[in-house]
């Protein structure tokens, strides 16, 4: 921290310890009513964690060397936890390329390339702005271009200590640097971050890490009071100008936690946003979160479950047990002795371990009186590999032979609605398709509740407009939209599923009217635009096509959508040079994107360089085997046979 900063904090610090001896405090008396809380307003402002430490630095020093202090940070040296040895490369079978991650002085790097032999026929090479994740179990990497944030597709397992694919994108469902980082990610893994209107994943400001605020609130009205002397024994009273999450009823101070450590499927309440939630408030007020329950789920479970497992437990369900009593969320578990989490125990079971353990003396010696290691112990995680994490359902260990015998998914559970509307579990299950578990069985789900809700038409709306569209089903969503001849979507997703359903079925002026409405209401989601380039493409509005792809580029010039459709139309308009140019960014952006071959082609053609055609096709051929346009290309252009 600067030293001018210091010295302010340092005097807002005094001045704050000062007044305490000047005031009356005002007792506010202990009732237990989360809505008593004053900062759970939208109008109360965050002040940062360095306005916290100016007078809670010992909790601080502490707390930055926690998971959530290191959640996040710029990619430097001194914040990876990873190896950079001649073995740090990964190959992904799948899509036949390799990553080397490498640092250029003080930069981190990483380089996607392949190898023809051993000459290297394709590299690219992305900068890395950020690490995520503290080091305890993985290292991921993301790329920040012109404010949008993507995750790169190599991450390092430290309890492995292994560089290999990111989560989610081994076995072909690699996008390399193309995942958006949207904010159910960024709010998790980060403090609030300044997310730019009208995007996905472009932001104007991305903190370094979870601060103070994110478990206690906005700390406006809590700073005002304490710098005007009005100071609280909190021994005696509770201090309601902040959340402590220890004041809170057991359901509130666990959904402080969940909101990041329940990771299933969540679903928005209508109007909310990842960014509404604070502490004191049911996290139902403005999300509900699903996960799928397998049989055999001690063995089934994710990685941030953390919550959901816990609340699984006799020890929720019965002692109403909360994170906190063997959690100290100030204080690293790196640094917790047994001997703290086992007084946790022990504090309920009202015995000692010899008394209470039924575990042969010999054999718990062994294990050093360790409860959590038997009744909580490590396993890994079915959405992250090479981690083992602690299983966070407190019970009776049982046998590889049960865990084996006990096999299959049940169903769909949400997790903060004991009865959720028929309308809800068919959004859950769509989710649930979209994010995690690509199977016919979920939609269909999705479909029996869709069918039974009783929710009226125009509520049902959107949910059914993303069931058909999910399911490739184009006309059924015109069917779905047409019902409300008078009803305008104002809602982007639906209006971009709609136009994109229109569009597939070329039909290009409805296809607009939708997609015109889903770029107004989100003009930085990329993606969007694309689209809607496209459309006006079909509908043959060149110009208005490429102020739109120049548009897409300006905000991010790594785009080879983009790139690939510019480089057409410039086509189109008789100017060669810049029509290579950009059809050439595009395939040195993405090797395997077909339209850009395809363009690629069109330039030789169209610039009479038959023989840099004929290879060019030949090459294709070869690339693409199983291309019917490319056969049909091949057939028209030198009459050879389909």
């Amino acid at each position: 921290m600067p030293s001018s900063k210091f010295f302010v904090y340092c005097f807002l610090g005094l001045s704050a310890l000062l007044l305490m001896y000047c005031n009356q405090p005002t007792q506010h008396h202990i009732t237990g009513a989360a809505n008593e809380f004053r900062n759970l307003h939208d109008s109360v402002k965050y002040m940062g964690m360095e306005t916290c430490r100016s007078c809670h630095e010992n909790i601080y020093e502490t707390f930055i060397e926690t998971g959530m202090g290191q959640s996040f940070d710029k990619a430097t040296k001194s914040k990876s936890s990873a190896k950079f040895d001649k073995h740090a490369v990964v190959y992904d079978e799948s899509l036949d390329f390799y990553y080397k991650p490498f640092w250029k002085n003080d930069e981190l790097f990483i380089k996607e390339y392949r190898l023809n032999g051993t000459d290297t026929s394709y590299s690219r090479t992305e900068k890395i702005s950020y690490v995520i994740g503290s080091g305890q179990h993985t290292n991921s990497h993301l790329i920040n271009e012109n404010g949008y944030v993507y995750q790169a597709p190599i991450t390092f397992y430290t309890q492995d200590g292994k560089w290999d694919m990111a989560p989610g994108f081994d076995n072909g469902a690699s996008s390399r640097f193309s995942r958006i980082i949207a904010s159910e990610c960024m709010t998790c893994h980060n403090h609030l971050p300044v997310q730019v209107e009208g995007s996905q994943n472009k932001y104007e400001e991305v903190p370094t890490g979870i601060e103070c605020e994110r478990c206690h609130g906005p700390g406006e009205i809590h700073v005002k009071e304490k710098l005007a002397g009005e100071i609280i024994d909190t021994s005696k009273y509770i201090d309601y100008s902040i959340v402590n999450p220890a004041n809170l009823p057991v359901e509130l101070e666990v959904d402080i936690c969940q909101r990041c450590h329940l990771q299933g499927t969540a679903v928005l309440n209508e109007g909310k946003t990842f960014h509404d939630f604070r502490p004191g408030m049911p996290l139902n007020a403005v999300m509900n979160v699903f996960l799928p329950r397998y049989s055999n789920s001690h063995e089934r479970f994710i990685m941030a479950s953390q919550a959901d497992r816990m609340r699984l437990s006799k020890c929720f369900t019965i002692g109403k047990v909360s994170c906190t009593k063997c959690h100290n969320p100030h204080q690293s578990i790196k640094s917790t002795s047994i001997e703290t989490i086992n007084a946790a125990c022990i504090d309920c079971h009202k015995q000692s371990v010899e008394e209470v353990c039924s575990v042969p003396m010999a054999e718990r010696v062994a294990k050093k009186n360790d409860c959590a290691g038997c009744h909580m112990p490590k396993s890994g995680s079915i959405d992250i590999p090479h981690v083992r994490i602690t299983d966070h359902f407190i019970g009776k260990p049982i046998t590889a032979k049960q865990q084996s015998d006990i096999q299959g998914f049940i169903g769909l559970e949400c997790l903060t609605d004991q009865q959720p509307a028929d309308l809800l579990m068919a959004k859950g299950y769509i989710a649930l398709y979209d994010k995690f578990v690509p199977e016919k069985q979920m939609l269909d789900s999705a479909q029996f509740f869709l069918d039974r809700s009783k929710a009226p038409v125009a509520e049902k709306l959107k949910t059914a407009v993303h069931y058909y569209f999910t399911r490739k089903d184009y006309s059924a969503v015109l069917r779905t939209i047409e019902q409300l001849t008078e009803y305008q979507v104002k809602d982007p997703w639906t209006a971009y599923r709609v136009g994109d359903s229109y569009s597939r079925l070329k039909q290009p002026k409805k296809a607009l009217k939708f997609l015109d409405i889903a770029v107004k209401e989100q003009p930085f989601n990329l993606d969007f635009q694309n689209k809607y380039g496209v459309a006006l493409m079909e509908d043959k509005q060149y110009n208005k096509a490429m102020e739109t792809f120049t548009f897409i580029l300006n905000e991010n010039t790594k785009q080879p959508i983009a790139h690939s459709n510019l480089g057409f139309l410039y086509l189109l308009k008789g100017n060669g040079a810049k029509a290579i140019g950009h059809i050439d960014k595009a395939l040195a952006l993405d090797p395997d994107y077909e339209k850009a071959w395809l363009n690629k082609l069109s330039y030789f053609v169209g610039t009479k360089k038959m023989d840099d055609a004929r290879k060019l096709l030949n090459r294709m051929v070869v690339k693409f085997p199983n291309s019917d346009k490319i056969k049909q290309v091949q057939a028209r252009l030198f009459k050879k046979p389909l």
